[in-house]
């Protein structure tokens, strides 16, 4: 594993390294939610650990967030992270909570912990009572050997996922080597402001809680809200951070001299995985990027992103490999910015589509060819000031379709 040997480096371990700070272990296993897949998962942390999460803006939070947020609430910290897909566990009324309830009492038993230093969450279909049967069984079994590992952990939190979603960086803090890894499921039920996507980002980071809040939600604005694969924002979104200190830096707070340094790997590490969710959305094929620059503040920078990544003509236009740019500024002009057309100008890739309110020329092949790749660039230049945004999501395709048709069967 590449060590980080200097304040400025980051070093990223994306490529199936060990992610998991120092200091935690993580697990999964088939509890029976799901026919045969990994469906029950944790992380622990040997001590008390720092907890921020943030959550889905949807008025229907599942019981299992109402949870959690109960849980940080009382001292800022948890140590266990206990995860079960297939099942949602939202809409499910006082039994769903007292469900969620029973899941985390169980969980903290079996790790002779307080109850409320664990955090629950559930992903899958809405509105079903949790197996609980099978759920408290799988419990007292997780914690065994065998189902220790990273990889089930990241195999256990996901549903119609194709890929796990992983990353971890280091950085040097105060001369000591700290560590952020993260894991994340998300794949369909996507949208900016939270959506069907639970996130999982631990560290072995000494910071405190209102700091490390503050860095989430900043980052998070600028990374996981700015996804998405089909405009629809879910129940049961999350994404949590854990900091058990045991990398022993000094304390991070916005004071700290390399406070921009922790915060950058951060970035890194909820950017990664926001753009391998929009990746993966079901049935997608390209992985989109709206770049907008020259807007006159943060917010009309991303409203406009945003709007472009969400439209579903857009979207298809990519997977058809159709050079529309009218979609696009169609998009652009009901974002709800006061955009001057004169001084629009859009590009796909390196090619030059629209300017000055006008088209510009261009050869149709080589447009199509370079819409063809993976990856797919959408360059908005408003003109108007100095502010930048990005967005990500993704072509809809046909198999989107098939994928949300027949999700329950």
């Amino acid at each position: 594993m590449t060590q980080a040997t200097s304040t400025n480096e980051i070093v990223v371990l994306e490529d199936g390294s060990i992610t998991l700070p120092k200091g935690y272990k993580a697990g999964g296993m088939h509890c029976g939610i799901k026919r045969k897949r990994l469906d029950l998962g944790y992380i622990v942390s040997e001590i008390p650990a720092v907890a921020a999460g943030v959550y889905t803006t949807n008025i229907f939070q599942a019981a299992p967030l109402l949870v959690t947020q109960d849980s940080i609430a009382k001292e800022n910290k948890i140590q266990a992270i206990l995860v079960n897909s297939g099942n949602a566990n939202a809409c499910t009324g006082e039994q769903g909570l007292l469900d969620a309830y029973e899941m985390q009492k169980g969980f903290a038993s079996e790790l002779s912990i307080q109850d409320h230093l664990v955090g629950v969450t559930s992903t899958g279909v809405i509105g079903e009572l949790l197996p609980m049967g099978k759920i408290k069984t799988g419990i007292k079994q997780i914690l065994q050997k065998e189902c220790e590992s990273e990889e089930n952990f990241k195999q256990a939190i996901l549903t119609t996922d194709t890929c796990i979603k992983q990353i971890g960086v280091q950085i040097n803090i105060d001369g000591k080597t700290v560590s952020i890894g993260g894991a994340a499921k998300g794949s369909g039920m996507i949208h900016p402001n939270m959506a069907t996507m639970l996130g999982f980002v631990t560290t072995d980071a000494n910071i405190a809680h209102d700091d490390l809040l503050f860095a989430l939600r900043e980052v998070t604005n600028t990374t996981f809200n700015m996804i998405t694969v089909d405009g629809d924002t879910s129940t049961n979104d999350m994404v949590l951070v854990m900091a058990n200190g045991l990398a022993e830096n000094n304390q991070l707070t916005k004071d700290h001299p390399e406070w921009d340094v922790f915060k950058q790997g951060l970035k890194i590490v909820c950017e990664s995985l926001a753009k391998k969710i929009a990746r993966d959305g079901e049935g997608a094929t390209k992985l989109i990027e709206v770049q907008v620059d020259g807007a006159f503040s943060l917010n009309a920078a991303s409203a406009v992103g945003k709007s472009i990544i969400s439209s579903n003509l857009v979207k298809t236009a990519i997977y058809g490999t159709d050079p529309n740019w009218g979609r696009i500024v169609t998009a652009a002009g009901y974002s709800g910015v006061p955009i001057e057309p004169n001084l629009l100008k859009v590009s796909l890739g390196q090619y030059k589509v629209f300017e000055n309110g006008l088209p510009s020329p261009f050869v149709e092949e080589e447009v199509k060819g370079y819409l063809e790749n993976e990856n797919v660039v959408i360059h908005v230049e408003l003109n108007q000031g100095d502010y930048s945004a990005t967005a990500w999501g993704c072509d809809l395709t046909y198999d989107y379709v098939k994928i949300n048709a027949s999700y329950r069967t």
